[in-house]
């Protein structure tokens, strides 16, 4: 539990912006993140920043902590499954207009048996730049199943240049059985 707090601590301190930068913002209009046996997809409709800060950006946080508690879910429930890296949809339109439309689709695959599944999912990126990737390996790394390595995307980018890399692996809390 305490290594599992430490980690939140760890992924909230170093994530897109700091929790001092981090202003409430609500969306002008988004759809909420709808999970099925399928996907998980939904849309952040508003501010691509407010004073300075990457808040349309951190859509690809809540999506990711979803798409992880659904994972662990599945596997929970002996329902194995896995996300489809290569088919994750990720658009962008109105950048600089100070109203940005982003939408993500995060697809699922079954897979047969629950050590083939994985129940943890992240992402590295942000807006024009390129993500620091081996930074965030290195603070994923401390999760993984002995002997498992993370299972990385593409580079996925929108013509709007949103890079995301997305990140799933084999939680060692959640999977204990598979080493």
């Amino acid at each position: 539990m305490l290594k599992l707090f430490i980690f939140s601590l760890l992924i909230t301190t170093t994530s897109c912006i700091s929790q001092q930068e981090r202003e409430v913002v609500q969306p002008k209009e988004s759809t909420p993140i709808n999970c099925t046996t399928k996907e998980c997809s939904g849309k952040y409709i508003g501010p691509e920043f407010v004073n300075g800060s990457d808040v349309a950006h951190q859509f690809s946080n809540t999506m990711s902590k979803i798409v992880g508690d659904k994972l662990k879910e599945f596997y929970l429930n002996q329902d194995y499954k896995k996300v489809d890296l290569h088919n994750i949809i990720m658009t962008t339109e109105g950048m600089g207009t100070g109203n940005v439309h982003y939408y993500l689709s995060v697809p699922f695959i079954e897979v047969k048996k629950p050590c083939d599944a994985y129940t943890s999912f992240d992402h590295v990126g942000g807006w024009n730049h390129r993500p620091e990737l081996k930074k965030r390996i290195n603070q994923l790394t401390p999760l993984l199943l002995k002997d498992q390595s993370l299972d990385i995307s593409k580079l996925h980018k929108t013509d709007e240049g949103l890079q995301e890399y997305w990140i799933q692996w084999k939680n060692n809390k959640t999977q204990k059985g598979c080493i």
